[in-house]
Order: structure tokens, then C-alpha cells, then sequence
């Protein structure tokens, strides 16, 4: 498998899993309907997991633009494969949410409301302020590249359990720092997400609050970024 494919179909595999769980939780008449935040976590946390392990052989399992960029800021990436990794991981997350929405059609259109149709495609801050919105991406994303930095593979392999330190790092910042904004620490996992829900065909849509996009975009970016050059700075 290609880096690009491994990219595509892991940012893939994110977004059906991940989205997937908001899906069953906050769409109407789900099985999972009203699970709670602890199910979303958990939810995501495994999509991290599976998505990683699927994908770590073949591309590094970058799956997000804030850790292609920061480890391509300090050397530790080449810059020339950025391009191709970015376009990977949107078109991959754009094909996710298609799939996982395909999923869920009939439980979209049987929900009214238009901020929980977006709600799972996408973040959104629980206090609309932009600069603590942005700070927040901004600082859970630091903690999230900062302590990947750190994460150093056994010698001792686990298999595909060398991807649950990620997984659980996830589950980490969606319990503790997850709150104000819902945590993307990632582009593309809402752009993607967001891109779609702007293009498919849903009841009761409503709009996909492009004012709020460049958050979730910017912040995570930002954060991956100073995480690796204060990691640069210490290591």
C-alpha cells in the first residue's frame, strides 16, 4: 500500500468510526441515541486505534495535517511528501463522512434540528469566543503532538497494539480538554467532514458555520507545530 492510499484509507477509517459514534449518539432513534460524552471518547479512541494500526506500516500513520507539518517543521518529515500527505488525509476524510452518512441517512433525516445534523460531521464551541476557541485547538493539539514526540516504539513489538498509546492519548484529551470546542486536533477531520455536509443532500440542513471553520483548522496547526519545536528545543 502506497503512503497516499495508507493515508486515504486511514483518515477514511477515522472519520466512518469516529463521525460514526457522534452519529449513534445524537441522531434520532439510534440505538445509541442519548450515550453520552463517555461514548464519543471511547468511540474515537478506537477509530484512532484502528486507523493507526491499519496504517502505520505504510505511511507512519500521520492521518492528520497538524502532525505531517509539525514533524516536517523539525526535519523529522520531508517536505517535498507534504503535499500529497495533506491532499490523502482531506480526501480520505471527506470519504468517510460520505460513507458514514450513507450509514446513517435515514436517522439524519429523521432529526429536525440543524446544529445536531452538523454536530456530527464537525466541531463547535459549547461558548462561541474565537480567541479561547482557538486556544484551545491550539493547546489540545500541543499535547497531542508533544506527547506522540514521545511516544518511542517497543522493541519488543505489541502488533497492532502498538498503536493503543495514540488511542489512549486521544481518549486522554477528549475526557480532560475536549469540552470548549469538542476536540478536532486535526484539519482535516473537521474540513473534510464540514466540506460534506455543505455538499450532500440532508432535510432541514442548515448552514455549515464556515465562519467557525478556520479554528479547527488554524489552532491544531499552530499547536502541532510549537509542540515540535518546544520538543526540538528540550530533547
Amino acid at each position: 500500500m502506497t503512503p497516499f492510499i495508507a493515508e486515504l484509507a486511514g483518515s477514511a477509517l477515522l472519520i466512518i468510526l469516529g463521525d460514526g459514534v457522534v452519529a449513534n449518539v445524537i441522531l434520532n432513534k439510534t440505538k445509541g441515541n442519548n450515550g453520552g460524552l463517555i461514548a464519543i471518547t471511547f468511540g474515537w479512541a478506537i477509530a484512532v486505534f484502528v486507523a493507526v494500526y491499519a496504517t502505520a506500516s505504510s505511511s507512519g500513520a500521520h492521518l492528520n495535517p497538524a502532525v505531517t507539518l509539525a514533524l516536517a517543521s523539525i526535519g523529522k518529515f520531508e517536505w517535498s511528501l507534504v503535499p500529497t500527505y495533506l491532499l490523502a488525509q482531506l480526501l480520505g476524510s471527506m470519504l468517510g463522512a460520505l460513507i458514514m452518512w450513507i450509514a446513517y441517512r435515514q436517522h439524519f433525516n429523521a432529526t429536525e434540528d440543524a446544529a445536531t445534523k452538523l454536530g456530527v460531521f464537525c466541531t463547535s464551541p459549547a461558548i462561541n469566543k474565537p480567541v479561547d476557541n482557538f486556544l484551545s485547538e491550539l493547546i489540545g493539539t500541543f499535547v497531542f503532538v508533544f506527547a506522540i514526540l514521545f511516544i518511542v516504539k517497543s522493541d519488543n513489538s505489541l502488533g497492532s497494539l502498538d498503536a493503543l498509546p495514540v488511542a489512549l492519548l486521544v481518549l486522554g484529551i477528549g475526557l480532560s480538554l475536549g469540552g470548549p470546542t469538542g476536540y478536532a486536533i486535526n484539519p482535516t477531520r473537521d474540513l473534510g467532514p464540514r466540506i460534506m455536509h455543505a455538499l450532500l443532500p440532508m432535510k432541514n440542513k442548515g448552514g455549515s458555520d464556515w465562519a467557525y471553520s478556520w479554528i479547527p483548522v488554524i489552532g491544531p496547526i499552530a499547536g502541532g507545530v510549537l509542540a515540535a519545536l518546544v520538543y526540538q528545543w528540550i530533547v
